[in-house]
């Protein structure tokens, strides 16, 4: 795949040709924004003006393979870049999905035409391939620099009722405030009519690229919008804790605390994505398993199996990847119990069952480690996070050990059925309590043959 030097050197050739042919080839979107803070950048946008579409295209061929990205919206790509070339279009709302726009090109369109139907001003920057220069007619520098995340125009903005999830996309990537102005316009709009791939894409975005992604969510609550795609995230605001064990506060507040947490340890997750969801998830049983006792403590008893079905019900909302949902109800089942057995230096029987368990145990610490970093006065004990580990490696060690299998059953004389499940699970608790497999097999068959 082309590096980012290398995408640029083509993106320059592609202006300097763009400009003997009478246009003028700009960066947009991302790639400027990105550039002006050194951060990392994969795909590169650019907008040629003043030429055709026939001519654009003829130009690109002679580059390269000519990737159709919507022809008629005036949007190429060229194979084996990360480059995607538009020319500047006309856009007009004629309905109310998110795909009912007419789009018209227009080569002769002006900087501030082409950029007013930009969503943010740090969106609607602009900068010449080929000079350098940057076109800003918004202000978007001076807002990236004071992190604002501001709407450009009051008219086109509620176009695209995304742009509110982009709004809190943005301002957790960038650890930006977003103008009153812009909230009160997000505020307003609608955004029911919305593809829920669209909304999870926004997630996703917040979720692995952001430092502090619980800003995501400050902003969809500030904007009155966690109702309508994260309702059992949103209830758990304002659902009590008890403050000797959370002084941070409420359920939400202690969920993005934990996110955060999380996001620091998600480059060493096995599965990033599955283990940042679960963080988000982990305690949405609270919000109906929560009780106050008559002497005044509150309690979340059974809050990790009780969540499961509204841990369901969340994703299921915005995705129909089953892996995920059952790994995050996996994490949010056995959650609580790695600090547990980690605080009282359990037997190795227990830590065995509980590895055994989960679908991914190195993701499951990590998720422990963020739950009990979730508070505003504790420090984690990096001493709980060594014992699990070094127990993780003594449940492989064991699991490598010969173990009693359904072929054993078989040649020990018993009819395959039902109850093999039931005969395997009381070998491997054997096994996990550290009786080798001639002896597990001997027990285990003794205890089958002496049921009537």
């Amino acid at each position: 795949m082309n590096t980012f030097e290398q995408d640029m050197a083509l993106a320059r050739r592609i202006a300097q040709r763009a400009a003997e042919a009478g246009g003028r080839a700009m960066l947009v979107g991302g790639v400027v924004r990105d550039g002006l803070t050194g951060t990392p950048c994969k795909d590169i946008d650019l907008e040629v003006y003043g030429l055709t579409p026939k001519a654009l295209r003829a130009l690109l061929a002679e580059l390269g393979e000519v990737v159709e990205k919507g022809a008629s919206f005036g949007v190429y790509g060229l194979a084996h870049s990360n480059i995607d070339v538009a020319m500047p279009r006309r856009e007009r709302r004629t309905g109310d999905r998110h795909t009912d726009f007419d789009v018209s090109v227009d080569p002769r369109l002006s900087f501030e035409a082409a950029t007013m139907r930009r969503d943010f001003t740090v969106n609607a920057m602009m900068r010449d391939v080929l000079t350098g220069e940057l076109v800003d007619l918004w202000g978007g520098q001076r807002d990236l620099e004071a992190r604002v995340i501001r709407h450009v125009n009051d008219a086109t903005f509620p176009e695209d009722a995304l742009r509110v999830f982009r709004a809190a996309q943005f301002a957790a990537r960038l650890e930006a405030r977003i103008d009153p102005d812009t909230v009160g316009l997000c505020a307003s709009m609608d955004v029911t009519g919305l593809s829920v791939e669209r909304v999870f894409d926004e997630l996703v975005k917040a979720l692995l690229k952001a430092r502090r992604p619980s800003l995501f969510f400050r902003a969809l609550r500030d904007m009155d919008h966690l109702r309508e795609y994260f309702p059992e995230l949103g209830a758990c605001v304002g659902v009590p804790q008890n403050p000797v064990y959370h002084p941070e506060g409420d359920v939400f507040e202690h969920t993005m605390l934990v996110l955060d947490c999380a996001a620091a340890l998600r480059d060493r997750a096995q599965w990033p994505l599955g283990f940042m969801v679960s963080a988000l998830l982990h305690d949405l049983g609270k919000a109906v398993a929560t009780e106050i006792q008559p002497d005044g403590r509150i309690t979340s008893y059974g809050h990790e199996v009780q969540g499961l079905p509204l841990c369901e019900a969340q994703l299921r909302r915005l995705t129909n990847q089953t892996k995920l949902i059952e790994y995050a109800k996996n994490m949010m089942w056995l959650h609580m119990r790695p600090n547990v057995l980690a605080q009282c230096r359990s037997k190795k029987k227990k830590t065995r069952q509980l590895f055994d368990m989960s679908l991914c145990p190195e993701d499951l610490i990590l998720l422990s480690r963020a739950d009990a970093s979730g508070k505003t006065d504790a420090p984690y004990d990096e001493a709980n996070e060594a014992f699990l580990r070094r127990r993780l490696e003594d449940y492989r060690r064991v699991m490598e050990r010969p173990m009693v299998t359904g072929k054993d059953l078989v040649a020990a004389g018993l009819k395959p059925g039902p109850e093999f499940a039931a005969l395997l699970e009381r070998a491997k608790q054997l096994h996990f309590s550290g009786i080798d497999k001639k002896h597990a097999l001997r027990q285990v068959l003794g205890e089958a043959r002496s049921k009537p």
